[in-house]
C-alpha cells in the first residue's frame, strides 16, 4: 500500500499575498513545495492531498496542482472556519484559522491509508521522505503507532534571525514529549540559545526538533475529531486560539493512545523565515541541482 502525502497549504495565499506572488527558488521557477512533492514521488508516495482554502483553489491548481497530472493521484480538501462539529459556531470577529489539528482533520474524507503530514513551505530533503515512506509502508491502516522525522536543531536555523521549533524529548527512539521553544538562534560565541520565561537557555547542536513531518494511520482521525470538540468546548469563543497537531500528539502519548517512532534525518532544512533567507534557499537548491540530486527542471 503506497502512503499518502497530506500537505497543509491553507495558509499559503494569505501568508504570501496570493499564490502567484510566491517567489520561485528553483532554476526553472520551482517553488519549495515542488521539491517536497518530487521527493515524495521518488520515495514511493502514491497520492497527495492538498489542504487549501476554497478561495485559493483556482490559483493553487494553476501554480501547483496541474503540473502533477499523470504523476500521482491528487485530491483537494478545504479547511474553513465554518467546518465545525454540530453545536459550535464561529465567534463574531474571528478570522484566524483553527490551526493544524483542524487542517489535518479536514483531510479525513480523502485519506484511507497510512499518511505523512508536512508544511507546504518547508524544504525537508529527500532523505526525510525516504525514511518516513519506509516506515509508513510497514504500517497497518488501523495501527495505533505514529512516527515523525526529527531534524537536528543545528540544521534548521536561520542566519538572519531567531526561529521557533518543537523540541523533542526522545527516549529509546520514541517521542516522550514535544514542546515549543522560542527565539532560538546561534550566538556569536557559537552556542545555540533559546528564551524561556525571559531567561536564555542553551541547546546542543544535535538536539532533535520537529519540523511538522509526521506519519500516522487513519486511526488518528478519531482522536483529532474528539480533540477538536474538546478544544472548542474550552476555547471556541476565543478569537486567536489554535487547535495544534503537536499538542494533540503530546496528549495522546501521555494517555498511552499512541507511540511515536522518531526517525532522524541529517538533511539541512531550508525555508524562508525572513526575506533575507531566500537567496540562501536558492543557493542551496542550486547546489543540489549541480550535484545531480534534482533535475534542473523538475517536471519536464
Amino acid at each position: 500500500m503506497k502512503p499518502t502525502l497530506v500537505i497543509m497549504a491553507a495558509g499559503m495565499g494569505s501568508r504570501y499575498g496570493g499564490l502567484k506572488q510566491i517567489d520561485p527558488v528553483g532554476p526553472s521557477g520551482e517553488i519549495v513545495l515542488d521539491y517536497s512533492i518530487y521527493d515524495a514521488i521518488e520515495a514511493g508516495f502514491g497520492k497527495v492531498v492538498f489542504i487549501i482554502r476554497p478561495e485559493i483553489e483556482k490559483d493553487f491548481r494553476e501554480v501547483v496542482g496541474n503540473k502533477l497530472e499523470g504523476k500521482l493521484e491528487v485530491e483537494y480538501v478545504f479547511q474553513t472556519l465554518e467546518d465545525l462539529p454540530d453545536g459550535f459556531s464561529v465567534p463574531e470577529g474571528r478570522t484566524k484559522p483553527w490551526g493544524t489539528g483542524q487542517a489535518v482533520l479536514s483531510a479525513r474524507p480523502a485519506v484511507h491509508e497510512p499518511f505523512a503530514v508536512i508544511n507546504a513551505d518547508d524544504f525537508y530533503g529527500r532523505e526525510a521522505f525516504l525514511v518516513i515512506a519506509r516506515q509508513l509502508m510497514g504500517m497497518d491502516a488501523e495501527s495505533t503507532e505514529s512516527c515523525m522525522v526529527g531534524f537536528y536543531i543545528k540544521n534548521t536555523l536561520s542566519p538572519n534571525g531567531s526561529v521557533a521549533r518543537g523540541y523533542c524529548d526522545v527516549v529509546d527512539g520514541k517521542l516522550a514529549t514535544v514542546s515549543e521553544r522560542f527565539e532560538i538562534e546561534r550566538k556569536v560565541d557559537g552556542t545555540i540559545r533559546y528564551v524561556e520565561n525571559g531567561e536564555e537557555k542553551e541547546m546542543a547542536d544535535d538536539d532533535m526538533v520537529s519540523m511538522n513531518l509526521w506519519g500516522f494511520s487513519p486511526h488518528l482521525f478519531g482522536f483529532l475529531e474528539r480533540g477538536f470538540t474538546d478544544f472548542l468546548s474550552r476555547h471556541g469563543n476565543e478569537l486567536k486560539s489554535e487547535y495544534l497537531l503537536p499538542e494533540l500528539i503530546d496528549g495522546m502519548i501521555k494517555n498511552g493512545d499512541t507511540t511515536v517512532e522518531v526517525l532522524s534525518s541529517s538533511e539541512r532544512w531550508m525555508g524562508v523565515t525572513y526575506p533575507e533567507d531566500k537567496p540562501q534557499v536558492m543557493a542551496g537548491i542550486r547546489e543540489l541541482v549541480e550535484r545531480g540530486a534534482y533535475p534542473s527542471n523538475l517536471w519536464n
